[in-house]
């Protein structure tokens, strides 16, 4: 079995991922913080390979927890 190597974004996009995830917790109306994640949500998509599960809100929103110590 062959693993995959980890993916590595452009800095451009790894910026925009840091940015949309602080204004993300800063953000207090709901709607807008799910209009955030699904901006994510859309560039993360143009990344993923065609046999890898589809990307859901709820998996956008699970990486901001995730990281939100750690950017």
């Amino acid at each position: 079995m062959m693993t995959r190597k980890p993916l590595e974004f452009p800095p451009a996009v790894a910026k925009s991922f840091v940015a949309d995830m602080n204004a993300y917790f800063k953000e207090q109306d709901g709607h807008k913080r799910d209009v955030i994640a699904v901006r994510q949500l859309h560039a993360l998509k143009e990344f993923q390979g065609p046999r890898e599960r589809p990307l859901r809100l709820s998996d956008v929103k699970r990486m901001f927890v995730l990281m939100k110590n750690r950017a």
